[in-house]
């Protein structure tokens, strides 16, 4: 369905309180769905017609760089509402970051949902407003998507696929193999929130302190980043598999080593007590709202800087370094001066984690 077409019309309504078969059965009952649930929420003036596709003006994007960035993903999260999100926030700002990362300005997302028979239409509305307000922050459009629903027990709920599309500016150029011996390793802030809310969400740990996602839009600190240090060479976010895994895919890529310093790796005491307590590794925690980089060494101090100035970054650390060495090794130094080694996650430490 395309939310961008000129001709408008009048929108369908819902009026029974749980979503059932015959809402994917492509009939009047699926057109009302989507009418009043995401049309409602994503288009942004008038009632549209809706096209099998979204239509763009190629000198449009053009003018705005010279490379189209594109990248899909699909969230599966379990609970779909958690402290600081829920899974329609997280599908926005999970395919906004993919393409920031890239140094792509975000520009259009489609969505497609596949719905369980029996999933209350207020809590289907709630998602989709949801993802309206996500995408509104992050300055893109829903302009296109799909609608599935399958009987129970087939899936938990919602499963929503968002895929992004975004322009490139002329001039950046972000690669994981670019980095090189002595650049600095980055992080924007504390880690681990996500996977410690999702936990807290499950029921799984009884904390005191609710510890909030970090999901958040990234491409206007990652701006900010590119503004102050020009030759960063790597972004990447940190989101299933942490860190950890970051790391090794950089070092792997760029045939490096890197060693990080757990002093100065930054972690919420909440999220350090309850790993300690459940056996985990806050460096394999996923997080939707921070990345991992690698600066040239005459741009740290700089990129560090306007990292620390921008909300989203004001807990920003200079973590460590990549180094001469065997390709992909990852140590940390730790806080009692040794070192081990930070190898890729194998498996799931959590699953249904976004």
């Amino acid at each position: 369905m395309n939310l961008m077409s000129p001709p408008p019309r009048k929108l369908g309504r819902i009026h029974v309180p749980a979503v059932t078969l015959a809402h994917g059965g492509g009939g009047k009952a699926m057109k009302d769905l989507i009418d009043d649930v995401f049309v409602s929420a994503f288009a942004s003036a008038e009632p549209q017609a809706l096209e099998d596709q979204a239509r763009f003006e190629l000198a449009a994007l053009a003018a705005q760089g010279d490379r189209l960035a594109f990248t899909t993903d699909s969230f599966v999260v379990d609970p779909l509402f958690f402290p600081g999100g829920d899974i329609g926030k997280l599908a926005v700002f999970g395919t906004v970051n993919d393409l920031a990362v890239g140094g792509a300005k975000p520009l259009y997302l489609s969505c497609a949902v596949v719905i369980e028979e029996g999933m209350k239409i207020d809590e289907l509305r709630r998602v989709a407003q949801s993802m309206a307000a996500a995408a509104l922050r992050a300055g893109v459009a829903i302009v296109t998507g799909d609608t599935k629903v399958v009987q129970r027990g087939a899936c938990d709920k919602l499963f929503i696929t968002t895929t992004g599309v975004g322009v490139i500016p002329v001039g950046i150029e972000l690669a994981i193999g670019a980095i090189r011996p002595g650049d600095g390793i980055l992080v924007n802030g504390l880690l681990g929130d996500h996977g410690a809310a999702i936990l807290a969400a499950r029921g799984d740990l009884a904390l005191e302190t609710e510890i909030e996602s970090d999901c958040a839009p990234l491409h206007g600190l990652i701006e900010t980043i590119l503004k102050a240090a020009p030759g960063t060479r790597t972004i990447r976010d940190a989101t299933r598999g942490g860190i950890a895994t970051v790391l090794n895919e950089m070092a792997e890529a760029s045939g490096v080593a890197i060693e990080i310093e757990e002093a100065a790796t930054p972690l919420r005491e909440e999220v350090r007590g309850f790993c300690e307590i459940l056996g985990l590794d806050p460096l394999y925690l996923a997080n939707e709202g921070k990345i991992v980089l690698a600066v040239p060494p005459a741009e740290i101090d700089a990129a560090l800087a306007a990292m620390r100035e921008h909300p989203l970054g004001a807990c920003a650390m200079l973590i460590g370094h990549a180094y001469p060495g065997e390709a992909g090794r990852v140590t940390m130094k730790t806080a009692f001066g040794g070192k081990r080694i930070v190898d890729m996650l194998v498996g799931e430490q959590l699953p249904r984690i976004c």
